[in-house]
């Protein structure tokens, strides 16, 4: 830090906030610490009073925290989002379109362990609407060696930004009600309108509703008409349990489903099943998607309509953050539920 006159200060960088007072009108900060001078600043200052000032010099190999910011927008910044301009070194990520954020963890992490860099998002895995918030990533440092940002730089690789919003790709889905209850008319479905209603959220259409009831080949039979016809997406309703009864994992499997996990380390939806015929998700829902405000239906939703690729071991991920609490005031996706994962 050094004190030069203010006529010699463009170029340079405040090292404190500059508060203008122009009674009635305002009294706040004019300049911001960290601010590069312009010419066009010089006679701003001087009407201040601000005959000398305060800068930083700027030697070669250091950034301002602005450019550090830059760089770390590039290291982050995908398709689907839109940027602001860096203010006290500072830059925050919006969603330009609905879209499912997906994040590498692994190298976010080893920006962040750096030091003097940080990079904030929402959590892996969070469905995003349009305006959203994504991120924010600053600068610690006022200035900043520029060996620091080539790492971020190298970590990051321009051609695949730590973060994406993956667009829905799935746009129509067949529901198989199972239950001989429903079939027979004893008691009025009341399981298909409530997945209806979540897949319309996600702009989902649902082409059919099928009562299959709980007869393995007519739940086969009612898995292979959806995917002949062009649905994009089945859904097989309740029998998920270990009841005798229960026929719909069996028919799933009898149906030439690739299963990926019958089962899930989250409460609401243990029985949860995630399968595929070629590149169609057949997905079997337990009782508790009916009538529980949130489940594992609601976290793997929309990764099966971004077709991400879900194994196993990202289903076995979820039990670190899967019990959700029944908040009474819900606040999903903005919780803890399901945010454990990787």
């Amino acid at each position: 830090m050094k004190e030069i006159p203010t006529t010699e200060a463009v170029g340079h960088v405040l090292c404190h906030d500059l508060t203008q007072i122009i009674v009635g009108v305002t009294k706040d900060a004019r300049f911001r610490k960290g601010h590069v001078v312009t010419e066009e600043d010089i006679p701003v200052l001087l009407s201040m009073g601000k005959e000398n000032l305060y800068v930083w010099e700027k030697s070669p190999g250091m950034f301002h925290e602005d450019e550090g910011a830059e760089i770390l927008c590039a290291a982050t910044m995908n398709d689907g989002m839109k940027r602001s301009e860096p203010k006290e070194g500072k830059i925050e990520l919006t969603a330009s379109r609905d879209g499912l954020l997906e994040i590498d963890v692994e190298r976010l992490h080893r920006i962040n362990a750096l030091g003097d860099v940080m990079i904030a998002t929402r959590s892996n895995h969070t469905p995003l609407r349009f305006g959203q918030k994504i991120a924010g990533m600053r600068v610690i440092p006022l200035l900043i060696d520029e060996k620091k940002m080539e790492q971020v730089k190298k970590i990051a690789d321009a051609s695949s930004p730590v973060l994406s919003l993956l667009p829905y790709r799935v746009r129509n889905c067949t529901i198989i009600v199972t239950g001989n209850e429903v079939l027979k008319g004893l008691i009025t479905d009341t399981f298909s309108p409530v997945v209806s209603k979540k897949l319309a959220e996600y702009g989902v259409e649902t082409l059919d509703v099928v009562q299959s009831g709980d007869d393995t080949q007519r739940i086969v039979d009612g898995i292979h008409r959806a995917v002949d016809r062009g649905a994009e997406m089945v859904v097989c309703t309740g029998g998920m349990s270990v009841d005798p009864d229960d026929k719909t994992p069996k028919a799933i499997k009898e149906s030439g489903a690739r299963i990926v996990s019958y089962g899930a380390p989250v409460l609401p939806g243990a029985m949860f099943l995630l399968s595929y015929i070629g590149s169609v998700p057949v997905l079997g829902l337990p009782g508790c998607v009916m009538y529980a405000k949130r489940t594992i239906f609601d976290l793997m939703l929309p990764r099966v309509l971004a077709r991400t690729v879900i194994t196993a071991d990202d289903i076995a991920a979820l039990g670190n953050g899967g019990l959700c609490l029944g908040c009474k005031v819900c606040v999903f996706p903005d919780c803890a539920f399901g945010k454990g994962g990787v």
